[in-house]
C-alpha cells in the first residue's frame, strides 16, 4: 500500500452525501462549523465561498469543488453585499433532496462530508490547509467531475446499493482532491503528506508502509530511493519533520493502536506484527509516542483522548 492509501484506510474514511443547493438571484447562506471534512462541488453557475479566518472570498466557478478541512463557520453567497441568513432552516425545508435560496436556479451545488476515525485530526487534517480549492480544468478536477457525474447517475437511477456506490465514489473524489493539492501546493502540506511531494522521500515512505515490520536501516531506505544515506536523512527530516526511523516508529505505533482499538490480539502478537521483538519493546515505544501504556490505551473508551499525546508524524 502507498502512504496515502494506508492512512485513509487506517482512518476508516467514509463519506456521506448531503442535500443539494439550488440558488439564484441575490442570496447568501451562513453555515455552522461542519463535522468532519465538508465538500461542495459547483455543478452549475458560480458563487463565492467565505470561510472564517481567511482573508477574502474564494470565487467558485462551474466545475470547481472544495474541501473544508477545519470546523469553521462559512458562507456561500452570490455577491459580497447580500446579508446572509442561517443555512439550517433553509436546508430543513428542502424537498426532493434539494434546498433552495434566492430566486431562480442558475446555481446548483452538491456536497457532503467525509468522516474519519479517531486519529484523523493528527494524521490527516492537521496536515492540510483550512480550505483546499480545486478549480475546474485540471486533470484531477476532470476526474472529480467524472465521479460527481457517476454519483448523480447512481442516485437518480435508483439501482440496488446506489447509496453505497455513491459514497465510495465520493471517497474516490477525495483521493483525487488530495492528489491535486499535493501536486499544486506541496508547501502547504506538512508531515508525511508533505513527504509525498518529494520523490526521494516518497520512495522511502512507500517502502516503510509496504513492510513496516522489517528491520529497516537508513542505508536500506536510501537504496530504495537511489540516494546516499545523508541525502535521504536530510530530505526526509526537512519534509516530514522527523528522521526516517523515527517516522517508522510512529507509524508502527499507529498500526499497533488500531489493533488495540479494534481487536483482541495479545500485546505479544501485536508487537510481532508491527516489528517489535517483545511486549516490553512495544510498550516503551508506545508510551513514548502516545503518552500512555498500551493496556491503558486499550481500556480507554473510544473517542476519549489520552491525557498526553506526543505529536505524531
Amino acid at each position: 500500500m502507498d502512504p496515502l492509501e494506508d492512512v485513509l484506510t487506517l482512518l476508516d474514511t467514509r463519506s456521506q452525501l448531503s442535500t443539494g443547493l439550488v440558488a439564484g438571484g441575490r442570496w447568501a447562506l451562513r453555515f455552522e462549523p461542519p463535522q468532519g471534512v465538508k465538500f461542495n462541488a459547483v455543478r452549475r453557475g458560480s458563487c463565492l465561498l467565505e470561510v472564517d479566518g481567511l482573508d477574502g472570498p474564494i470565487p467558485l466557478a462551474e466545475g470547481d469543488c472544495y474541501l473544508l478541512a477545519r470546523p469553521r463557520p462559512f458562507t456561500l453567497r452570490s455577491d459580497p453585499e447580500t446579508a446572509p441568513v442561517a443555512a439550517g432552516p433553509v436546508f430543513a425545508r428542502a424537498e426532493g433532496g434539494v434546498a433552495r435560496a434566492g430566486e431562480g436556479d442558475e446555481v446548483f451545488l452538491v456536497g457532503g462530508r467525509f468522516s474519519f476515525g479517531a486519529r484523523a485530526q493528527e494524521l490527516l487534517l492537521d496536515r492540510l490547509p483550512p480550505v483546499v480549492h480545486v478549480p475546474a480544468g485540471t486533470q484531477h478536477a476532470e476526474t472529480v467531475r467524472w465521479a460527481l457525474d457517476a454519483i448523480d447517475q447512481e442516485l437518480t437511477r435508483g439501482q440496488p446499493a446506489a447509496g453505497l456506490v455513491a459514497e465510495h465514489l465520493a471517497v474516490v473524489m477525495l483521493v483525487h482532491v488530495l492528489r491535486l493539492h499535493l501536486a499544486r501546493d506541496p508547501h502547504t502540506a506538512s508531515g508525511w503528506l508533505a513527504g509525498l511531494s518529494d520523490p526521494v522521500v516518497a520512495a522511502a515512505l512507500t517502502a516503510l508502509h509496504r513492510d513496516p515490520a522489517r528491520r529497516w536501516t537508513v542505508a536500506d531506505l536510501a537504496g530504495t530511493a537511489a540516494v546516499s544515506r545523508s541525502t535521504l536523512a536530510a530530505r526526509f527530516r526537512t519534509a516530514v519533520g522527523h528522521g526516517p526511523l523515527e517516522y517508522l516508529t510512529r507509524w508502527r505505533i499507529e498500526l499497533a493502536a488500531r489493533q488495540l482499538r479494534e481487536g483482541s490480539a495479545t500485546l505479544a502478537v501485536i508487537a510481532r506484527s508491527v516489528g517489535y521483538g517483545s511486549e516490553s519493546a512495544l510498550s516503551v515505544a508506545f508510551k513514548r509516542v502516545m503518552g500512555e501504556a498500551p493496556g491503558d490505551y486499550r481500556r480507554r473508551p473510544a473517542g476519549q483522548g489520552a491525557a498526553t499525546v506526543a505529536p505524531p508524524s
